[in-house]
């Protein structure tokens, strides 16, 4: 066997692959013996089928299915001594139909490879990662909010201005009909406020969707409507009242304490207040580091300079699905996934830059601090060792999850690098601030 490889540029390459008869009669040879052993043809003894008949019959499907064998195994074995970084998978050349009466084979694989770059991770502009604390205006809401919930619930004959209403909203022809409890001050405008304020159980109320939420977000999560349909849904709904109720806020005392953080875990108002903050900066450090996450791959993505093999990915990306495409929709596909295809390259440069591995040890811990954090949601606050083995064995028995759960460790690690080495700058600001300047007025 003869293996050479043409280098048409820095990313496309073509191996060929020489397969001569010695490289294959013996595994033939004894794959039709044995064949002959256990053929069965009309007019001869099992075993006693002349050989010749055999190969007749099956020698070249067999000699096909042993050359193919020898050849990826050769292929793969060549990549790897040589240490081809490819992009996709090696890619047959079309050739004239093959000669099986021949003796020797030869076979072509076009590559794409793996371009070179360096990642530099020290922008000129700092990136933002900020710091989001919970102000005392923030506390207040949320306090209020307690006390509203364990409240005490009285109906109303009307609507008044703070009034819980409960009824559904309805339009036939975007299959709306939900069913929700909803407050004066969650609409946008005092327009809508005015509507209801007055109104009676059965009322039925038309309203305009345009501008009734303060973002797109609201109004999807109101309406049951997916995301793209609530973005500048301009429609007339109908909202029905089906309930009325005034609710009176709960006395902020050791009772109210007690059922929201067990026996004495809360003794005070200024305890209450410090849990709300410390929790909810909790979350915050989760939307402060994804932010950081995402704005550090945007950078990367646009400022790490190299070439693909695009042409060859593009044929790649014809033939790999499930379903051949043409030319024209793996070309759409291809400028599709490009930027992803250029992270996961980046990805992959500055896990080896920088010797981040992933072991399974890492994604066990991961699965049992998620799984520690679930339980105490339900007031499960010191399971066993063992508790946490068993169930974390389970989950990780599912290797979709296992693969989400190595994503995760994954994006952990570089984030940690990214604190480390980019150039970043602090910015403290509230939640409101951070919505605000992040996501706009949407």
């Amino acid at each position: 066997m003869n293996i050479t490889r043409e280098n048409i540029d820095a990313l496309n390459a073509v191996v060929k692959i020489d397969i001569a008869k010695e490289d294959y009669s013996a595994k033939v040879e004894k794959i039709l013996v044995d064949y002959r052993k256990t053929a069965n043809i009309p007019g001869f003894r099992k075993g006693q089928v002349p050989m010749g008949m055999v190969k007749k019959q099956y020698g070249k499907s067999v000699l096909a299915d042993e050359v193919n064998k020898i050849l990826q195994e050769a292929l793969s074995k060549y990549l790897a001594e040589e240490k081809l970084d490819v992009l996709g998978q090696p890619l047959p050349k079309q050739q004239d139909e093959i000669n099986w009466d021949s003796d020797s084979f030869s076979f072509e694989f076009e590559l794409g490879l793996s371009p070179e770059f360096s990642v530099d991770l020290t922008s000129k502009k700092a990136i933002t990662h900020y710091n989001i604390v919970a102000d005392d205006k923030m506390i207040d809401e949320q306090v209020e909010r307690i006390q509203k919930q364990y409240g005490k619930i009285t109906p109303e004959t009307e609507v008044k201005k703070d009034s819980e209403i409960t009824g559904t909203f309805k339009n036939e022809e975007k299959e709306i009909d939900n069913t929700l409890t909803v407050t004066l001050d969650q609409f946008k405008g005092k327009a809508t406020e005015k509507k209801f304020i007055g109104a009676k159980v059965g009322d039925v109320i038309t309203l305009k969707t345009k501008g009734l939420y303060a973002d797109d977000h609201e109004l999807m999560n109101a309406l049951k409507v997916p995301h793209d349909d609530a973005h500048g849904l301009d429609i007339e709904v109908t909202f029905t009242i089906n309930e009325i109720n005034s609710r009176a806020l709960a006395d902020l005392d050791q009772e109210l304490f007690d059922k929201l953080f067990g026996k004495d875990g809360v003794k005070s108002v200024s305890e209450l207040k410090a849990k709300i903050k410390e929790d909810a900066e909790k979350q915050f450090v989760q939307q402060s580091d994804q932010k950081l996450l995402n704005d550090v791959t945007e950078y990367l993505v646009d400022n790490t300079k190299f070439d693909l093999p695009a042409a060859f990915l593009t044929k790649w990306m014809q033939v790999a699905g499930e379903k051949e495409m043409d030319e024209a929709t793996a070309k759409e596909e291809y400028e599709k996934s490009e930027k992803s295809l250029r992270y996961q390259l980046i990805e992959g440069k500055l896990m080896a830059d920088n010797d981040l591995k992933v072991d399974f040890e890492d994604v066990k811990t991961n699965a049992k601090d998620m799984i520690k954090m679930q339980m105490a949601q339900f007031g499960q606050l010191n399971p066993s060792d063992k508790e946490l083995d068993d169930i974390a064995a389970r989950v990780l028995g599912n290797q979709d999850e296992v693969r989400r759960i190595s994503e995760q460790v994954v994006s952990q690690k570089l984030l940690n690098l990214y604190k480390e080495k980019a150039n970043i700058k602090a910015k403290e600001m509230s939640y409101e601030a951070f919505v605000k300047e992040v996501y706009g007025d949407k």
